[in-house]
Parts: C-alpha cells; sequence; structure tokens
C-alpha cells in the first residue's frame, strides 16, 4: 500500500535569509529577516510498506547544519507524520475586530498563522495569511487549504491559530491566540465561530484584561473533489451509483408517480458555470436556464451526470437560493391544486444558515415540503436543526408555521451486505414518511376540500342502424 508522507521544516540558523532546497522534491518559499524560520511549504512523497492496514507514525530528525568551521550554524528539524485518504479542500476566510493597536505611528498591519497540532503536542505551521495594512479591523482574503494540511482529516484535532502585527524588520509583534478545529468551523458564520484573541501575557498582568480583539470565520465551505476521482463523493463509477444518484434514484422514482406530466425541474448549487466560470447557486443542471424540466427521474439522472462533466464543483454552498426558487412557485398556486416537493442533496455544509431559516420560515406557508438527504462523513448538526422535529425552526423571532423539512443522513441506511436495492427502498420510505402529514395540514389550515370525484365513466350508446 502507497501511504503519503508530508515533511515540515523548521530551523534555528545564524543568517538572515533562507532557502531550502530538497532534491527531486522542490524549494521551500523564502523567508526574510528572521533566525528561526518556519517554513509553510510542504513536501508529499509516498511512502509503501507491505501491509495493507492504515498505519499512522510520527518522526522527529535534527541535523546540525555544516558551514563555517568550528562555528554553530544552526540546526535543521525535520518531521513527517503519514497522510490519511481525506482528500476535500475548504475554502477559508476570516476577519477581526478591533485588535490591539502595535504601531506607534499607524494602528496595527495584522496577519494569521495557522498551525495544526501533532501526536506529541507540538504544533506544525500549515498557512500564513497576507498582511492587512494598518488597521484594527481586517478582512483577510479567502484562501483554499487541503483538508489534509489543516488537520490530516482529523474533524477535532485542535487547530491553533495566532495573530500577529507585521514588522518590516521580520520582528512580528504578538497579538494574542486562539485555538479552534475544524469541526467547529464547518459550523459556518454564527455566534459559535467568533473566537477572542488572548495574549497570555497581558492576561497574566492586567486583571480587567478582556481580549486583544475578536477573528470570526465569514466564510467557509468544502470542496467534495475531482468527480473523476474516486474519493469524490459525486465519483461517476461506471458500475453503481454515488450515493447522490442512488439517493435521487430512490426517492424520485416513488415521488414521480404523484405528478401528472413527470417534468421536473433540476436545479444545482454551488458550482462555476462554463465558459467564464461565473459562480451559481441556482443553475439549470440541463444546461437551459429557460428550460430547466427533465423527463421523469431517468432524465434528472441523465442532466446530472451530464453536468458534473461541464462544471466546476464549487462553493460556499448556499440552500436559500434554491428554496426561494421553488417558493416562488408555490406561492402562484396556493389554491390546493398544487403541491412542490423539493429535494436536496447534500454533503451537509452549509454556508448561509441564517438565509436559509428565513427561506423555510416564509416557505411553511406555502404548499411545499422539503426532503433533505444528507451524503458523506460529515456532521449533520445544521440539517438536524433545519429538520424542526425536536425545535420548530425559527428567524428573527418568528416560528414557521408549520414543519414542512424532513431530513435523513444516507449512511444510515448503507446496508453491510452491499445490497443497494434494500439500502434505496428503506431510505425512500423514510424520506417520504411524513409528506403526507405534511400536505394534509396544509390543506386543512386553509380549509380546502378535495375536490368531488368525477363521475364514473360511460361508454357512448350504439343507436342500431335503421333499415
Amino acid at each position: 500500500m502507497a501511504s503519503p508522507l508530508e515533511f515540515t521544516i523548521t530551523g534555528s540558523c545564524a543568517c538572515h535569509k533562507l532557502l531550502l532546497f530538497l532534491l527531486q522534491f522542490g524549494r521551500t518559499e523564502v523567508i526574510d529577516n528572521t533566525l528561526n524560520p518556519d517554513f509553510v511549504r510542504k513536501f508529499i512523497m509516498d511512502y509503501f510498506f507491505e501491509e495493507r492496514e492504515n498505519l499512522r507514525f510520527d518522526f522527529r530528525l535534527e541535523k546540525a547544519i555544516e558551514g563555517i568551521p568550528g562555528k554553530k550554524c544552526g540546526t535543521i528539524i525535520l518531521t513527517a507524520e503519514e497522510l490519511n485518504c481525506c482528500r476535500d479542500s475548504v475554502l477559508m476566510q476570516f476577519c477581526a475586530n478591533k485588535l490591539d493597536k502595535k504601531d506607534f505611528f499607524g494602528k496595527s498591519d495584522p496577519f494569521l498563522v495557522f498551525y495544526r497540532s501533532n501526536e506529541d503536542g507540538s504544533f506544525t505551521i500549515c498557512h500564513k495569511t497576507e498582511v492587512v495594512k494598518n488597521t484594527l479591523n481586517p478582512v483577510w482574503q479567502a484562501f483554499k487549504i487541503s483538508v489534509r494540511a489543516l488537520c490530516n482529516g482529523d474533524y477535532d484535532r485542535t487547530i491553533k491559530i495566532e495573530v500577529y502585527d507585521w514588522e518590516r524588520d521580520g520582528s512580528h509583534d504578538f497579538i494574542g491566540e486562539f485555538t479552534t478545529s475544524y469541526r467547529e468551523m464547518s459550523r459556518g458564520q454564527s455566534q459559535f465561530n467568533v473566537y477572542e484573541v488572548i495574549n497570555p501575557k497581558k492576561k497574566g498582568k492586567k486583571k480587567k484584561y478582556i481580549n486583544s480583539g475578536t477573528v470570526n470565520t465569514s466564510d467557509l465551505y468544502v470542496s467534495t473533489g475531482n468527480p473523476a476521482q474516486p474519493t469524490s463523493l459525486h465519483y461517476m463509477n461506471p458500475y453503481q451509483l454515488n450515493a447522490y444518484g442512488m439517493a435521487l434514484k430512490a426517492v424520485g422514482e416513488i415521488i414521480q408517480d404523484y405528478d401528472s406530466d413527470k417534468m421536473f425541474p433540476a436545479l444545482g448549487f454551488g458550482a462555476k458555470l462554463p465558459p467564464d466560470g461565473r459562480v451559481s447557486h441556482e443553475f439549470a443542471l440541463n444546461g437551459n436556464p429557460q428550460n430547466p424540466y427533465c423527463s421523469g427521474i431517468d432524465g434528472v439522472m441523465e442532466a446530472y451526470y451530464r453536468s458534473l462533466k461541464s462544471v466546476q464543483l464549487y462553493g460556499p454552498t448556499n440552500f436559500a437560493p434554491v428554496i426561494s426558487h421553488v417558493a416562488r412557485y408555490a406561492s402562484s398556486v396556493k389554491d390546493g391544486s398544487q403541491y412542490f416537493v423539493l429535494l436536496i442533496i447534500t454533503d451537509g455544509v452549509i454556508s448561509d444558515m441564517a438565509q436559509t431559516k428565513e427561506s423555510i420560515v416564509n416557505a411553511s406557508k406555502l404548499p411545499m415540503s422539503i426532503i433533505i438527504v444528507g451524503v458523506g462523513p460529515a456532521e449533520f448538526d445544521a440539517m438536524e436543526e433545519l429538520d424542526g422535529d425536536v425545535v420548530r425552526i425559527s428567524s428573527r423571532g418568528k416560528y414557521a408555521e408549520r414543519d414542512i423539512v424532513q431530513f435523513v443522513p444516507f449512511r444510515d441506511y448503507i446496508d453491510r451486505s452491499g445490497n443497494h436495492v434494500l439500502s434505496m427502498a428503506r431510505l425512500a420510505k423514510d424520506v417520504l414518511a411524513e409528506i403526507p402529514d405534511q400536505f394534509l395540514s396544509y390543506m386543512r389550515a386553509r380549509g380546502i376540500k378535495p375536490s368531488p370525484a368525477p363521475p364514473p365513466y360511460t361508454p357512448p350508446l350504439h343507436q342500431p342502424k335503421g333499415f
């Protein structure tokens, strides 16, 4: 089995500009004006081992730098850790508020440094943001980083983030620090992701010290990977359906029989569209925004797989545009003659939680229901909250008129024997179980009664021909 190793290099040297070179693997970045460099760039290579079990190990190697005879030139420290198979990447953006002022003639020039925790309690640098000049309320540019680099696929591993004020001579002033985890950050923009920046020295000296400012995640989304790669949730396996396809087919093949013409609008959210690469959160899977309808569930499946070949999956993951799209149709037909069911299949990461809650509260007055199927290994706390079975969903103090959301995690329905037909049948049964009651609750609340049954069909009488 081939397992990748990640090499991290730090050092303690007696020079002011450092550049390390690893033969055949690449070069580190140049770090100016420092005697203790902490290089960000990693070197990834395959490690071959005769056993098939997944193994994890760490080692650290320190070597003295040989240079001028009789003079200590510093030490190079090499660490390595086996990387897991997680191939996801995440786009992150951070902003800060009321950071400490460090510059005498100005404010501060803040930047962030991200560290991943190691098994021995040490930390390894994994990213630095750019410097934002002369502000105590910086907004850093969004950056993309692999989940492996951030936490090696361990969602609960500690991530330390330090805040510095940049100085031209390299003696950057420490503002403060905080810790979090990928799981915490994946909750998205909320009160849970506002972190106090703490300077331990100031906290120890000042009794009334509160913090040195706050940092929050203003955006975060995960990419589900290249559909051509087996690690992607959208992997186009030539021999069997992926989780998205199985969920779509399981629910769609039952619910399609309640639609008279079996023409279904199919929308995608979170992708860059050809030819200009614009990001869209409600694009037609069949490529025709004027007519997004597909013929039957087979037509929807065909459009889904075709779109994977033409669009680039991208974030953030916004639910509100798609929900509002369907709500516009439902708001035009309130007489009970039509009822709309929106099926959302997602990996669980949601970037617009507040807007989604508001759109669901507004949609609860309309003839529509929402089915959410979560695929993949992520935590689905946000989806459970949208379901509203325990606590009725609310937005801005306003509660949903009725429960219209049903959520199920797809992984709970995977049959261990590999019987996908059984898995799909169980999934469809549980997903659709609440739809009849949701339908009836809308009709009863508005006093809409079933239309009278049409009279039975009577064949025309044929008069005998006269003579």
